[in-house]
């Protein structure tokens, strides 16, 4: 005998020859890749989604501080009326600034309490020196996916968010 036949067969039963098992699993990456990136990019947008939400909520918060922060010294100069200037739009405007131009100010709604009674919108909104102001913003943030818009559809597939900052006013 010589010593090609004395020598065991490597292939098992199982195993198909080389050509043949190539041509059997030729679709298969693109087949499992169309089942599954559906799912991956339906998560992957929520999580952006997600994260935008509270980034936008966090940016608000800033915004409306830094506004409260401004709005206690008593200061007009931010108003873009420079002939009668008016304290509750230089606050306004501060609270836009600052919140990086991703809102839209005349969308939001704004309303403020001093020492704890509602104030309406103009000259006396964010009280005389000594009082204590909240001021408080409610914002929209459309939302990227519709899976999660789903959740919010009581707002019109919108994120809708309230921020506030309460601080007492400089004696100005």
């Amino acid at each position: 005998m010589t010593a090609r036949m004395l020598r065991p067969s490597t292939r098992s039963s199982t195993q198909s020859s080389g050509p043949r098992r190539a041509h059997r699993t030729r679709g298969a990456s693109a087949v499992e890749f169309a089942l599954v990136a559906p799912l991956f990019f339906l998560m992957l947008f929520s999580i952006i989604d997600f994260s935008a939400m509270m980034w936008a909520n966090l940016t608000m918060q800033h915004a409306v501080r830094e506004g409260a922060r401004y709005a206690i010294t008593g200061q007009n100069a931010l108003d873009p009326n420079t002939s009668a200037p008016q304290r509750y739009r230089a606050v306004l405007e501060k609270i836009q600034e600052s919140s990086l131009g991703v809102f839209d100010m005349s969308n939001a709604q704004v309303s403020t309490r001093v020492n704890g009674t509602s104030q309406a919108s103009g000259a006396g909104m964010f009280g005389g020196a000594g009082d204590i102001v909240i001021i408080e913003v409610t914002c929209n943030w459309p939302l990227l996916t519709p899976v999660v818009a789903a959740f919010y559809s009581s707002t019109g597939g919108k994120y809708r968010f309230r921020v506030a900052a309460t601080m007492r006013n400089e004696a100005f």
